[in-house]
């Protein structure tokens, strides 16, 4: 085991050249760099924001639920029946034609009856409106406020006003409480997001929210320990900024005002533009490639760090194309709800990944 550690923390591939971990391990007296066992104090956090959530959405969502009449009930139920029941769990949630002449010939009903059976059983296993509220809820409350916090945290940072101070006296930089609370908190959200997923409504799209925030945890924890944390703290806040605008969307959906559903989702797309398609590549990418060459130079965890950010972006630039061909779409079909609709806005929201944020 002591040699697959030495492996993984080879100095080569994460610091410089002609930099140690004994370098960094005995700083001055008052100074402190980032190290690994820092990350560890987000797994507590990680858990009290979950307990913080549950009491959230209980008290402060669920009572804003109720008040705007957002029903917690689900719809229609699906009628006790042991045959198909054992078929919906065991075989298949949405069967063929094969299966539902079968299964009318078994029960002796009609073929429609059948389907009108799996159709109710599947949205039992949905969750409500009020549940997908409280949520949607929670997440804009997270989202603005640890962007307010970064956002005010980074306008007090040189780094923010010019990003050559990102790699300035790298990796000898050193870490401020404050950039340190923002990370453990990005990343302990993250952590309690992976926690809720075993516990809330299991849904369609477990699995991809499941690596989506497995990533983030991942690139958020890189960033730190090879102390990136400068232009990490940037990456996250450009992420943030619009992370909140699609959740605030989503409750106007769920709470019914279609309207301010349509301007917020609009304002969210201009946003996610400017900040990913713009600012991200001109301004951070700029200077993790080309900034960062200059003052420090390449290194192994240099270079994967980087291909990762490419990779990010080519990602934003799907996801913003499949944001346009979801508006446009609903344009042209005069539909203009169906962009802040369950259908429309929960598919989506896998694909707002962003690997520091989102």
């Amino acid at each position: 085991m002591a040699s697959f550690w030495a492996w993984f923390w080879n100095e080569r591939f994460w610091l410089p050249h002609n930099v140690t971990w004994a370098d960094l391990a005995d700083p001055a007296p008052g100074v402190e760099y980032p190290k690994a066992e820092h990350l560890f104090c987000a797994f507590p956090l990680a858990i009290a924001l979950f307990v913080i959530r549950i009491m959230f959405e209980r008290c402060v969502a669920g009572a804003c639920a109720r008040h705007l009449h957002i029903q917690s009930g689900v719809g229609r139920r699906a009628q006790p029946n042991a045959v198909l029941e054992k078929v919906f769990v065991s075989i298949t949630k949405n069967p063929d034609s094969r299966h539902l002449d079968g299964l009318s010939k078994q029960l002796d009903w009609e073929t429609r009856k059948v389907q009108r059976w799996f159709r109710h059983r599947r949205n039992q296993d949905k969750p409500s409106t009020h549940t997908k509220f409280c949520e949607s809820m929670w997440r804009f409350t997270f989202y603005l406020c640890i962007f307010t916090y970064g956002f005010q945290f980074l306008w007090q940072c040189s780094w923010m006003w010019d990003t050559r101070h990102c790699w300035y006296g790298y990796p000898y930089q050193v870490l401020t409480p404050g950039l340190y609370r923002y990370y453990v908190i990005e990343l302990a959200f993250y952590w309690s997001l992976m926690f809720s997923q075993f516990v809330d409504i299991k849904r369609k799209d477990f699995l991809i929210m499941f690596i989506h925030h497995l990533a983030t945890v991942g690139l958020i924890s890189f960033s730190y320990v090879n102390n990136m944390a400068r232009v990490g703290s940037l990456i996250m806040c450009v992420h943030d900024s619009s992370d909140f605008l699609l959740e605030a969307a989503k409750v106007a959906n769920y709470a019914k005002y279609q309207r301010l559903c349509d301007s917020l989702f609009i304002v969210f797309s201009v946003v996610f533009f400017i900040t990913r398609l713009v600012i991200y590549p001109v301004w951070l990418l700029n200077s993790t490639l080309f900034e960062s060459w200059d003052i420090i130079g390449p290194y192994p965890s240099w270079w994967l760090f980087n291909v990762l950010l490419l990779v990010l972006q080519l990602l934003h630039i799907i996801w913003f194309y499949l944001i346009t061909r979801l508006a446009l779409t609903a344009i042209l079909r005069g539909k203009t709800q169906f962009l802040c609709s369950p259908s429309g806005m929960r598919e989506k929201d896998p694909v707002f990944l962003s690997v520091f944020v989102q």
